[in-house]
């Protein structure tokens, strides 16, 4: 994309952004892809202490077997930044790929983790209650197959709504997802005359359950949009200034963030969110504080103790490759149901780690050039643990 204009063969093409080598320039640049809009910050700024340390010498043992170290993992696996947060204080920040300190970079499916931290402060104030039905929400969906999950189902997607998430494939139902929400073109050479034509044309169109709600749980991303539509309703507003109030501003935010969205205006609320780095550890340090800023409360208590030691969902087989121990809870992956840790991931290689057992935020931004890669994912929470047994700051 460089010259005034780019020359055609060098212009990202809008069916294949997210891919490589598209990816590596678009992650960070989705205002100029797609319609966004802004998550404001508040007027303060919540302190980041930092304490530098050398890690690039830490080493781990990798899924290939051999040892490598925090320096190669950065290489390896297409790092744009890398923020580590230690006992309070940053001890490791870096940037790649062209990527800078104010730099928003695409989150991908962190943002459900990032709205559903938000909803939380809706459950506190009883707008929405995470046991009662979805459809005393947004009733339209007694006419789908999300009639009769609750709002905690949605939130552990266990509910029972046949939704396939096939990422290579242009006509699965996340493929039309792509579509509902003004991520991709129709495909060209697909008939995509019945296709919806936003995320709440999917939702409604959604009508063919493939197991009972609660059995068991699959991915979907689409469970997170239901969410946003359900926190948009009970508020009056939208998703963005339920983010921007809610999280965002109260967090201390250093930057705005931003969120696609859909042909109708709303937020892309299960993959749509950019923002900074830093941002991004706040977020996490939020969690790790148990929702406390500055000694504010900002997000429930509850909340992150529900994250961390509540009844924690199902999980399957797919996912266990990556966490052995895993389970799924409020949009979060928990990396062990032993332990309190917990993770916000996304595809492409996004990742915000939060262990209380180690006092440790870590941020990592990539790009790979696949949208899964269990020996990535697996290969930077070793480097994660590696760096918290290494460094002891307290």
């Amino acid at each position: 994309m460089q010259g005034a204009p780019p020359p055609p063969s060098q212009r990202v093409p809008p069916l294949d952004w997210d891919r490589p080598p598209w990816n590596r320039w678009s992650f960070q640049r989705m205002s100029e892809l797609l319609p966004t809009t802004a998550i404001r910050r508040g007027q303060s700024v919540s302190a980041l202490p930092e304490a530098h340390q050398d890690i690039s010498a830490i080493s781990f043992n990798s899924c290939t077997g051999k040892t490598s170290t925090v320096e190669q993992l950065i290489d390896d696996t297409y790092t744009d930044g890398l923020l580590i947060i230690l006992d309070g204080r940053i001890i490791h920040e870096s940037y790649y790929n062209g990527m800078q300190r104010r730099s928003l970079h695409l989150a991908q499916s962190v943002s459900k983790s990032i709205v559903a931290t938000a909803a939380s402060t809706l459950f506190a104030e009883a707008l929405i209650d995470p046991a009662a039905p979805i459809t005393s929400y947004l009733p339209e969906l007694t006419q789908t197959a999300f009639n009769g999950a609750t709002v905690q189902q949605v939130l552990d997607m266990t509910t029972g709504v046949r939704y396939n998430e096939t990422y290579e494939a242009r006509d699965s139902d996340v493929g039309k997802t792509d579509v509902a929400s003004g991520w991709k073109p129709a495909p060209a050479d697909l008939d995509t005359s019945d296709w919806p034509q936003c995320l709440w044309d999917q939702i409604l169109q959604l009508t063919t359950a493939d197991a009972g709600h609660g059995s068991r749980f699959e991915y979907h991303s689409i469970d997170t949009e239901v969410l946003a539509m359900a926190m948009a309703r009970v508020t009056g507003c939208s998703l963005q200034e339920v983010l921007s109030t809610r999280l965002w501003a109260p967090m201390g935010a250093e930057e705005d963030a931003n969120i696609t969205v859909d042909p109708a205006g709303c937020g892309v609320a299960s993959g749509g969110v950019s923002a900074s780095l830093r941002d991004f550890a706040r977020f996490g340090l939020l969690l790790l504080n148990e929702g406390v800023v500055d000694g504010r409360q900002v997000i429930p208590q509850s909340w992150v103790n529900d994250i961390r030691h509540g009844k924690h969902g199902l999980f399957n087989d797919l996912s266990r490759h990556r966490l052995p121990h895993g389970c799924y809870r409020n949009q979060f992956c928990i990396e062990d149901d032993r332990k309190t840790a917990h993770l916000c991931l996304g595809v492409f290689g996004q990742m915000i780690y939060v262990s209380p057992e180690r006092n440790m935020v870590a941020a990592k931004l990539s790009t790979w050039p696949t949208f899964l890669n269990d020996d990535f994912a697996r290969d930077t929470l070793a480097a994660f643990h590696a760096v918290g047994d290494a460094l002891d700051l307290s």
